[in-house]
C-alpha cells in the first residue's frame, strides 16, 4: 500500500451477471482492506454475504440486473448517492460500469471512474448493439478501463479509451487432487487402452459446446460408439477416446440429445466437486471455448500439470503462453490437435512439465492489488474538482 491509496476512498460495484466476478470483487475488496485502503462494496443485495461475508467489508446495496429495464434510473440515483463518499468508483462489467459512469458524471464532484471489462459482448443483433453504446459510454466516460483480455482493451481503446490496459486477474488457489488417477479413471469406466479428454465447463453457448461435439464426431469416424459405456468411441492409432464433460447449463437437454443421436463419445457428468481429480486423470484437459477472457479452468488445468488443448481464443493465449495447444475455433483444427496429442505420449509430458512452470508464472492475489492500487492513484490524480480542474 502505498500513503497515496491508503489515503483514498474505494468504492467497488458490481451487478447481479456476476459468478466469478463476484468472487473476484470479494478477493479484491478483502486484500484492499488487508492492506489499509478504506473499501466498500456495492451491488444486488442478493450478492452480499458472498461478496462481503459476515460484514468483512462494508456493503451497500443497490440493484443492477444484467439486462436494461426501468430500474436502471433508479439504480443510477443510487449509484450517484454512493458515489459522493468516494475519491474512485471501481466499476466491474459493462453495465455496471455505464450506469456507474452515468451516475457520477453527474456529481459537480465526481470520483475517479474505473472500469473492468470481464465479457466480450454475444448475443442477438439488438444486444450487441446495446453493448457497443455502452462500451462507448465506458470508453468516454471512465478514467481508467482494464479488460481481462487483450482484445476487450484493444475495443475500448478504439472507442475512445484514453487510459487501457490488461487487468490481473489473480489465478485461484492451487487445486489438489485427491484421488488417483488410476481410480478416476477406473470410477469413469475408462479401459485400459482408452483416451479419457476432459472438460470443465458451463453448459451454454460460450463454452463452444457444439463445438465439441463436432470434434469428437471427427475423432471417432465412421460408426462411433460402442465400446465402454459412455460410450467410448475408436480414435487415434485405433484406441478408444472417452470425452467427458463436467459442468451444468442450459444446454444440457439439447446436448444430451445430440450425443444420443450421433452416438458421441461424450458423456456429461453434470456439476462436479471432484473437477481436479478429472482434469488430474485426463490425458488430455481440453477447452472448447469461443470466448474466454483469463479462463479459470485453464489456469487450474495448468496448475495440475496437465496436458492443455484449447480454442485461441479471447485472453487465452495469454494466459497459457507456450504451455497449451492453441486452435482456432473449428472443428477439424481441434480434433486434428487433439489425435497429434493423444499419438505421441512424449509431446503430452512436454505438456504437463511445460503447464507446471507456466502456473508459477500466472499473477496472485498481489499482483492484482498492486495494479489496482496503481490505477486507483493514477485515476483519482486525473479526476476534475469542482471547477473542472485535475487534481494533482
Amino acid at each position: 500500500m502505498t500513503e497515496t491509496t491508503a489515503a483514498l476512498r474505494v468504492l467497488e460495484v458490481l451487478g447481479s451477471s456476476a459468478g466469478g466476478v463476484a468472487r473476484h470483487v470479494a478477493q479484491v475488496a478483502a486484500g484492499a482492506r488487508a492492506r489499509g485502503v478504506h473499501v466498500a462494496v456495492a451491488g444486488p443485495q442478493a450478492l452480499a454475504q458472498q461478496v462481503a461475508p459476515a460484514g468483512s467489508v462494508p456493503f451497500r446495496a443497490v440493484e443492477i440486473t444484467d439486462r436494461p429495464g426501468p430500474g436502471d434510473v433508479g439504480a443510477v440515483l443510487r449509484l450517484r448517492t454512493l458515489c459522493r463518499g468516494a475519491d474512485v468508483v471501481h466499476a466491474h462489467g459493462l453495465r455496471a460500469g455505464a450506469l456507474t459512469v452515468i451516475g457520477a458524471r453527474t456529481l459537480r464532484r465526481r470520483p475517479a471512474v474505473v472500469v473492468t471489462l470481464h465479457n466480450l459482448p454475444v448475443g442477438s443483433r439488438f444486444v450487441v448493439g446495446v453493448a457497443a453504446v455502452l462500451e462507448q459510454v465506458v470508453a468516454r466516460g471512465a478514467d481508467a478501463v482494464l479488460g481481462v483480455s487483450g482484445d476487450l482493451v484493444a475495443r475500448a481503446r478504439a472507442r475512445g479509451a484514453a487510459h487501457a490496459e490488461r487487468a490481473l486477474v489473480p489465478a485461484p488457489p492451487r487445486p489438489a487432487a485427491t484421488a488417483p488417477p488410476a481410480t478416476v479413471r477406473a470410477e469413469l469406466g475408462v479401459a485400459p487402452g482408452t483416451h479419457l479428454l476432459v472438460t470443465v465447463a458451463r453448459l451454454a453457448p460460450q463454452k463452444g459446446l457444439d463445438l465439441l461435439c463436432d470434434a469428437a464426431a471427427l475423432l471417432a469416424g465412421p460408426g462411433a460408439g460402442g465400446g465402454l459405456p459412455g460410450p467410448a468411441a475408436a480414435g487415434p492409432s485405433g484406441a478408444q477416446v472417452l470425452w467427458v464433460l463436467a459442468g451444468d447449463g442450459p444446454l444440457e437437454p439439447e446436448l444430451a440429445a445430440r450425443i444420443e443421436a450421433e452416438s458421441l463419445p461424450v458423456r456429461l457428468l453434470g456439476r462436479r466437486d471432484d473437477v481436479a481429480d478429472l482434469m488430474a486423470a485426463a490425458d488430455v484437459v481440453v477447452s472448447t471455448a469461443r470466448w474466454e477472457g483469463q479462463p479459470l479452468g485453464v489456469q487450474e488445468a495448468l496448475a495440475l500439470g496437465a496436458a492443455v488443448v484449447a480454442t485461441d481464443v479471447g485472453g487465452t493465449a495469454e494466459v497459457t503462453g507456450a504451455a497449451a495447444v492453441l486452435v482456432q475455433p473449428r472443428a477439424q483444427d481441434l480434433a486434428h490437435a487433439l489425435r497429434d496429442v493423444l499419438e505421441r505420449p512424449a509431446e503430452r509430458e512436454r505438456l504437463r512439465a511445460a503447464a507446471a512452470v507456466r502456473a508459477g508464472e500466472l499473477p496472485g492475489p498481489d499482483d492484482t492489488l498492486d495494479q489496482l492500487e496503481r490505477v486507483w492513484a493514477a485515476a483519482a490524480r486525473r479526476r476534475p474538482d469542482r471547477g473542472g480542474r485535475q487534481v494533482g
